[in-house]
């Protein structure tokens, strides 16, 4: 849950000409699709933001496994 700054400083962002332009700006300009290498090499480079999560050592117990 946002905090009321946080909720403040959402709403003067969404307010902001420049902002704005810039998301529009962003949006032109980074229109095309990503090769199956490029995307592979954005999710290399995604793996080094977040860390390895621990290993369960017990087995989980689960009732409605559905393919």
């Amino acid at each position: 849950m946002l905090s009321e700054e946080e909720k403040k400083e959402m709403l003067e962002d969404a307010r902001s000409d420049s902002r704005r332009l810039s998301f529009r700006a962003a949006k032109n300009t980074h229109n095309r699709c990503l090769s199956f290498d490029e995307y592979l090499a954005f999710l290399t480079e995604a793996q080094y933001i977040f860390s390895a999560f621990p290993v369960s050592g017990h087995k989980t117990i689960t009732k409605f496994n559905k393919l």
